[in-house]
C-alpha cells in the first residue's frame, strides 16, 4: 500500500555531548524503523542531517554516518548552518525537505522498535496534521534516576497521568509539511522555548497535536554541572514563555516564579517519592533525591526571578563550554 512520503531531519549539535559509539546505536535504531516503515508501504524521502559547522565539515561527517549505517546512504541528505542553534538547524532542514511528512529526531535519542510507523499511523486520518512521540530518559544510576524523575520526559512505563500531559517534543514528532514549511520554530532567545510557542500556533488554529505511542529513548544528562546549568537555562525558559505567552509585565512575572516554585518543588518532591521505586532507585536513595529535586528547582527559581526582574540580559542561550561532554 503506497502511503504519503516522509523526510527526517536529525539536528548533530546534541552529538556533541554523547559519545559517537551512542550517536551510532541512534543512526541503527533509525535504519531499522525506516526498514519497518517501508515494509508498511512509507517511503523516506530523504534523511537530512543539519550541523552547525562550515559546508567543508560535511564530507566528513558524511563519511562517518555512511561507516555506521551504509544502508542509509542513498537516503543521506546534508546541511550545514555554521553556528545554528538547535531550532534554526531544524528550521533549515525544513526547509530543505521533500516528503508529505516532516520528521524530527534527534543525534542523542535512540528510535525503539516501532517508533517510526506509530509516528506516521496517524497520518492515515487526512485530519492529522501534528503528531507527538513519546521519548523518555534512560537512566542507570543515582544521577540520571534523579533527572529522569525531575525532567519534563515521562517515566517509560507507568506513568500515563504524566504521559497525557506531554508538550510537543521536537526530538520525537512528526508534522505535515504543508504546514510546518509556513510556520517554522519561531526566533526565540531561550534554549527549549520555540517548541512551545510552535504548539500553541498549532492549537490557535485548531489543530491537535495527535499523542502517539512512539517510543524513543534519550540518554540521560551527565556530570553536575550541567544539572546547575540546565536548572538556571530551565528558569530563564520559564519566564520567556511566561512573557510570550501571558504577560510581558515584570511585576507578574516575579510573582509567576515564586508561584511556579512553590508548586514545582511540592510536586517534584511527590513525584520523586511515588515514582521512583519505578526506576530502580534503592529507598535509601529517595531522601536525597528529594533533597536534589528541591536544590534544582531552587535553581530554577534563581534563573526565572533574575531575568523576571530584569538582573540579568535576556541572551541568546547556547550551551556552554563548561558543560563539558557527557
Amino acid at each position: 500500500m503506497q502511503r504519503e512520503s516522509y523526510s527526517i531531519i536529525v539536528e548533530m549539535e546534541n552529538a556533541g555531548t554523547i559519545d559517537w559509539d551512542e550517536v551510532g546505536a541512534g543512526l541503527a535504531a533509525l535504519s531499522r524503523e525506516i526498514k519497518a516503515a517501508a515494509g508498511l508501504g512509507y517511503i523516506a524521502r530523504q534523511v537530512i542531517f543539519v550541523h552547525a559547522g562550515e559546508a567543508g565539515d560535511t564530507p566528513l561527517l558524511r563519511r562517518r554516518i555512511e561507516d555506521a549505517v551504509p544502508e542509509l546512504a542513498p537516503a543521506l541528505s546534508f546541511a550545514a548552518l555554521p553556528g545554528g542553534r538547535y531550532y534554526e538547524l531544524k528550521n533549515e532542514g525544513i526547509a530543505q525537505a521533500t516528503g508529505d511528512i516532516v520528521v524530527l529526531c534527534d543525534s542523542d535519542t535512540v528510535a525503539q522498535p516501532g517508533w517510526l510507523p506509530a509516528l506516521l499511523k496517524p497520518f492515515e486520518d487526512p485530519r492529522t496534521v501534528a503528531v507527538n512521540g513519546h521519548t523518555y530518559l534512560e537512566h542507570d544510576d543515582f544521577a540520571s534516576r534523579t533527572f529522569a524523575l525531575l525532567w519534563i520526559f515521562p517515566l517509560r512505563d507507568h506513568d500515563r497521568r504524566f504521559a497525557a500531559k506531554r508538550a510537543m517534543n521536537a526530538n520525537n514528532c512528526a508534522i505535515q509539511r504543508s504546514w510546518l514549511a509556513s510556520h517554522p520554530f519561531p526566533n526565540n532567545n531561550g534554549f527549549k522555548v520555540s517548541c512551545t510557542l510552535l504548539d500553541r500556533q498549532l492549537r490557535a488554529e485548531g489543530h491537535d497535536l495527535v499523542k502517539s505511542e512512539a517510543l524513543a529513548s534519550h540518554y540521560p544528562p551527565r556530570g553536575w554541572r550541567f544539572l546547575l546549568w540546565r536548572a538556571l537555562v530551565t528558569g530563564r525558559d520559564a519566564d520567556r514563555k511566561y512573557a510570550a505567552l501571558k504577560s510581558a509585565s515584570r511585576p507578574r512575572r516575579v510573582f509567576k516564579a515564586m508561584r511556579r516554585w512553590a508548586s514545582a518543588s511540592w510536586r517534584a518532591s511527590l513525584r520523586i517519592a511515588l515514582q521512583a521505586p519505578r526506576t530502580g532507585m534503592p529507598a535509601w536513595q529517595v531522601p536525597l533525591a528529594v533533597i536534589v529535586g528541591l536544590v534544582f528547582n531552587a535553581l530554577v527559581f534563581v534563573g526565572q526571578i533574575s531575568l523576571a526582574a530584569g538582573l540579568v540580559r535576556d541572551d541568546v542561550e547556547r550551551i556552554p563550554a563548561f558543560v563539558g561532554h557527557s
